[in-house]
């Protein structure tokens, strides 16, 4: 059941073609809001708007963008706040990539995308939007990190380098920016129930064998669904949690705390 506890917002969601972005998309639209949603793959960011616009909700602007880009960032967003004739008051920064290597398995080129979409894209995005923000003295970023921000894996290398630069990004502008009224958070899931989970069972020689092994790894017995993560984004940008800031929430059924699997 909705309450529409983010009527009035206009909110950005980059990733938002699929997943969890899409999730959170739809939950937000759900609340109230309006949305501009962003991705890389204009085709499947089109059918996704497509989607989320036969059911009632707010407006949405849409374009596609690599996040990389940080010219196209700021033309992007300067463009969706002109055509809404608003300053964005929320952001999501939902887009990433997985890079996974042994440390010297990993050639210049990946350790440099994993940052440059990771982490300087989600930084690009902010800085679009912090100026208003600051302006209007109130506004909620939301940076999904990973449980990789928090514990190591042997052999995903620069993955989890990156998403603990993230949450230092977090907490950085969290600090800079709190008596301006601003708020930014982190999300942490662990496995999640997306496409490219289910792609990765399926490469496996044994695809119910990997399935079952990764269940196993949850206390819980099962992983996330893309919807449980879109709640947690609706909560954590709204109002409700209003004094958390500089915060992380781990969403991973228990994961990154068992010590032994």
């Amino acid at each position: 059941m909705t309450q529409g506890r983010l009527a009035g917002r206009f909110i950005a969601v980059t990733g938002a073609a699929q997943g969890i972005g899409q999730a959170i998309a739809a939950d937000f639209r759900s609340e109230g809001a309006d949305l501009f949603l962003l991705d890389i793959d204009g085709d499947a960011l089109a059918q996704a708007v497509s989607d989320l616009s036969a059911s009632p909700g707010g407006r949405i602007y849409h374009a596609a963008a690599d996040i990389a880009d940080p010219a196209r960032v700021a033309e992007v967003f300067a463009d969706a706040a002109a055509q809404a004739g608003r300053s964005l008051d929320g952001l999501v920064n939902n887009a990433g990539v997985n890079v996974f290597h042994a440390p010297l398995d990993t050639s210049a080129a990946e350790w440099q995308r994993a940052f440059a979409i990771n982490l300087e894209g989600a930084w690009s995005c902010a800085r679009a939007v912090l100026p208003g923000m600051i302006a209007a003295r109130t506004g909620s970023i939301v940076n999904i990190a990973s449980t990789h921000a928090l514990t190591i894996i042997p052999g995903t290398f620069p993955y989890p380098v990156v998403k603990h630069a993230l949450l230092g990004l977090t907490k950085s502008l969290a600090l800079e920016y709190a008596g301006q009224g601003v708020r930014v958070n982190a999300i942490a899931p662990g496995y999640v129930a997306t496409q490219k989970v289910l792609d990765w069972w399926h490469s496996q020689p044994d695809p119910a064998a990997a399935r079952a092994a990764t269940l196993a790894l949850h206390p819980q017995g099962r992983i996330a669904e893309v919807g449980e993560i879109a709640r947690a984004a609706t909560f954590m940008i709204s109002d409700e949690c209003r004094f958390m800031t500089a915060s992380c929430l781990t969403i991973d059924g228990g994961l990154s705390q068992r010590q032994h699997g």
